[in-house]
């Protein structure tokens, strides 16, 4: 006896309810910033019905605790466009001697993907970022698609290219 292959899913669509941007705490005395930008298809289109979702240490490099929630969400509009509120984060303690540059874990969802994508926001002129050993490990002619581009004072640019000329960094988890 054989049996018929199961043909695979993708993510989505999603179901609508709660599917709201939800901004990260903004912390007291923590620099607040604005992070725009669109999510991007193989051909430049914009993917109209994305989630994108964030966490992030607190301003002193901590993960949520009573004073921050550290995760926050955001979805696409018609154009592919995104755009949320946060505390910009601080360098993050890892095991050993290892620093994490500031940056923000960001986590996509989209029709037409057959798993979530993982990947990473770093910030422009960053002393830290020469040090960070997931951002060095990156080629250096990819690295800048991990790396917000300043769009003003505290509002930062950041596309998601899911394929082709220019994609994004995404990591294996």
């Amino acid at each position: 006896m054989r049996l018929a292959a199961t043909p695979s899913q993708t993510v989505g669509p999603f179901f609508s309810i709660g599917m709201h941007t939800v901004d990260v705490a903004i912390e007291p005395g923590g620099e607040q910033l604005t992070i725009q930008g669109r999510v991007l298809d193989g051909d430049g289109n914009g993917v109209n019905d994305a989630v994108i979702e964030t966490w992030q240490a607190d301003s002193a490099g901590h993960y949520a605790d009573r004073s921050s929630r550290g995760w926050g969400r955001a979805v696409t509009d018609s154009s592919g466009s995104f755009r949320f509120s946060t505390t910009k984060p601080g360098r993050l303690a890892g095991v050993g001697d290892v620093v994490h540059a500031p940056h923000i874990a960001v986590t996509i969802f989209a029709r037409g993907l057959l798993r979530h994508l993982v990947t990473r926001i770093y910030f422009p002129d960053e002393p830290s970022n020469a040090s960070d050993h997931i951002l060095g490990s990156v080629p250096d002619e990819r690295r800048a698609t991990l790396i917000a581009r300043a769009a003003g004072l505290n509002s930062f640019e950041w596309n998601i290219i899911l394929q082709g000329q220019g994609e994004t960094v995404f990591f294996e988890c």
